[in-house]
């Protein structure tokens, strides 16, 4: 028996989710990959300069929180994301107009952590928007739909800012980048607003409420569980944000870089992260997380030990960013799967703070080992401690089980 829906109460198709969710990857992309490359080949920057840029950009990421019971407690989630919107795409026409030189470091850094902070809102707005449109059985193809969005704007902001760079004008990528990241909220009009709080809520209340949350979670062994496999290195994808600064040790030139690394990396992306959020919604999700982490860290590995030409450079880093795409549609159905719809802005961006983390120390880390051993050093290290931290969560999982067996037992 087929049950109608009236189209008021019909959830609307996630690819709205999709084209949302573009300038946030869009900003991503654009600072690792398009400003990236220019500074290390054309500006003068050092790799480990690069990862700095990249890790400051990341840094807003793991305090989001903080502003998040912000966009619960005030605006609707529509007007946050025009806001939001405006803000990011001003952002990237902004650093369009400054030289991606080493000399311009400074002035880079402050409108990447710029850039960052307003991206994080059209993200929280998108997330509550997402957490009350989902029906439970369908989170993770959701989250597939959003993380596709993700990862596409991750490769399009880098790909096609960077062939905008390379064969237009410098200044054309920000600046396209920024008009397109704001035709995106177009998608809005195909969604309903969350329903009105009845109750009185407050920016402070609302942190307490945080602070108890995280208690509540962290205090229960599933929620603890939870928490540590998003701190671990597990399925980051970071070493994606040095790509086109180690790109030259395969002899990839600048535009193989903008198309494998960036468009057609995103492209590849895309039905990464939808076949993920499909099979997170067949299996234990935290499972499948850690599951789609050891994938991607054996192709990790077998880059590390392939010939290094610019075929082999396109393969992997063509299949990496496809394993990306599990791992991210993952991580947004396990989150959506333990945040529920109450405040959820904040609840979803108090695990994604703990899960950029990982991404945040991995980018220095990498930087670290390939200005130490090579880009070799780079990929066996992210790949080692992808494996490692899968079985550390393992065993502390088997430890802990077997500790509350044996106080059920005891009782």
């Amino acid at each position: 028996m087929t049950v109608h829906l009236p189209p008021e109460e019909r959830p609307p198709h996630p690819a709205a989710f999709l084209i949302l969710y573009l300038p946030f990857g869009i900003a991503s992309g654009y600072i690792s990959i398009t400003l990236g490359y220019l500074l290390h080949e054309t500006g003068g920057a050092s790799v480990l300069q690069v990862s700095a840029l990249v890790t400051l950009y990341i840094v807003p990421q793991t305090w989001k929180v903080l502003w998040a019971p912000i966009v619960d407690t005030t605006l609707t989630s529509k007007r946050w994301y025009v806001i939001a919107a405006v803000a990011t795409g001003v952002s990237l026409i902004a650093t369009a107009v400054v030289p991606a030189q080493a000399s311009a470091l400074g002035m880079l850094q402050i409108l990447a952590v710029i850039l960052s902070t307003a991206s994080s809102l059209i993200a929280m707005s998108v997330e509550r928007l997402m957490a009350h449109a989902t029906p439970d059985h369908q989170i993770g193809r959701a989250g597939g739909w959003a993380q596709a969005g993700n990862l596409g704007g991750f490769g399009l902001g880098g790909g096609a800012g960077l062939y905008m760079a390379q064969h237009v004008a410098p200044w054309s990528a920000g600046a396209s980048l920024g008009i397109f990241s704001l035709l995106c909220g177009l998608a809005l009009l195909v969604l309903r607003e969350p329903p009105e709080r009845t109750e009185s809520l407050h920016y402070g209340q609302s942190l307490i409420n945080v602070g108890k949350d995280v208690w509540s979670i962290a205090y229960s062994r599933v929620g603890f569980l939870t928490l540590l496999l998003f701190f671990l290195p597990v399925g980051t994808g970071a070493a994606s944000n040095l790509w086109s600064a180690i790109a030259g040790d395969w002899h990839a030139d600048a535009d193989t870089v903008a198309l494998v690394n960036g468009l057609l990396g995103g492209i590849v992306a895309i039905p990464g992260s939808l076949i993920g959020g499909y099979l997170s919604d067949l299996m234990d999700r935290k499972t499948g997380y850690a599951l789609f982490g050891v994938l991607l860290a054996a192709l990790t590995a077998a880059m590390a030990v392939a010939p290094r030409t610019s075929e082999m450079f396109v393969v992997f880093t063509l299949g990496y960013s496809f394993l990306t795409g599990f791992t991210y549609a993952s991580f947004c159905a396990v989150t959506l799967e333990t945040i529920g719809k109450g405040a959820a802005a904040t609840k979803y961006n108090l695990l994604a703070c703990v899960s950029n983390v990982p991404i945040a120390y991995m980018t220095v880390i990498d930087g670290a080992a390939e200005d130490r051993w090579g880009s070799s050093g780079l990929l066996l290290t992210e790949a080692g401690l992808g494996v490692a931290a899968v079985l550390f969560f393992a065993a502390v999982a088997l430890a802990t089980r077997s500790r509350a067996a044996a106080s059920v037992s005891g009782t």
